[in-house]
Order: C-alpha cells, then sequence, then structure tokens
C-alpha cells in the first residue's frame, strides 16, 4: 500500500454500524467498507455543493413543499449529468488505488449504490437547506 493510500484509511471516519460478512456480495462489501466512510467523511462538503446547485437553479428549491423537495433532491442527482458526475468526482477522489481498481471493476452498480447513499444523505438532512434569512437591524 503506498503512502496516500495508506493516509486515505488513516483519516477515515470508523462506521460502527457498517456490517461486513462473509456471505455479502462483493457490492455490498464495497458499500459497507469504502462509500459510508467517505461520503461521512464527505458530508460537509456535499451539503455545501447541494445548497449552491439550490442557488445556481434560481432558489426553486425553497418555493416547495417537503415531499417536493425531496423529489427534487432525487431528481437533480438523477437527471443533471454534470451534477452526478461532481458529485461521484467528490467521492471517487478519496478512494484508494486498490479502492478505486476495485470500483473500475464495477463501477456502474457501483455507482447507483453510491448516489442512492447521497440522495438519501441529503435528504435525512434536509433542515440543512432551509433558507438563512437575514435579520434587518
Amino acid at each position: 500500500m503506498n503512502e496516500r493510500s495508506h493516509s486515505l484509511l488513516k483519516i477515515r471516519p470508523e462506521i460502527g454500524t457498517a456490517k461486513i460478512t462473509d456471505n455479502m456480495s462483493s457490492e455490498e462489501y464495497f458499500q459497507n467498507k469504502t462509500l459510508r466512510q467517505v461520503l461521512n467523511m464527505q458530508n460537509t462538503l456535499l451539503l455545501h455543493v447541494f445548497k449552491n446547485y439550490i442557488a445556481k437553479h434560481k432558489d426553486k428549491f425553497y418555493t416547495l413543499s417537503l415531499e417536493k423537495r425531496f423529489e427534487y433532491i432525487e431528481n437533480a442527482i438523477q437527471r443533471d449529468i454534470k451534477f452526478r458526475n461532481s458529485l461521484k468526482g467528490i467521492v471517487i477522489g478519496l478512494f484508494t488505488v486498490e479502492e478505486y481498481d476495485l470500483y473500475t471493476q464495477n463501477s456502474s452498480a457501483l455507482n447507483k449504490r453510491m448516489m442512492k447513499m447521497v440522495v438519501e444523505r441529503l435528504k435525512d438532512q434536509i433542515q440543512a437547506f432551509e433558507k438563512e434569512e437575514i435579520a434587518l437591524v
């Protein structure tokens, strides 16, 4: 393992709920061993990136009901290819070389898992996207 890989693994948070078993699929193993840690580590950046996405799209998000906001998150990630690729880059950039090699063997299935996890993460933290009101004094 090279120095970069060692350093990346060292700074990742431990996820106690991410279970690893002998009978899980390779995709599930990668999800629990790598994706959960990287997404946890990148959480603050993912929130800021989505806030920026909202702002770039004229704050339409803030006019929506809660249910429509959930749909907006899903649609932004599923339909906006540039945005989705940007999110993937935020995650993949923190893979070790060894993890990247595993990822490339089944990138299609792992991308689906990754984006589903990002969608759920953003939905679970929907309160982070409340519009900040500017107090007038």
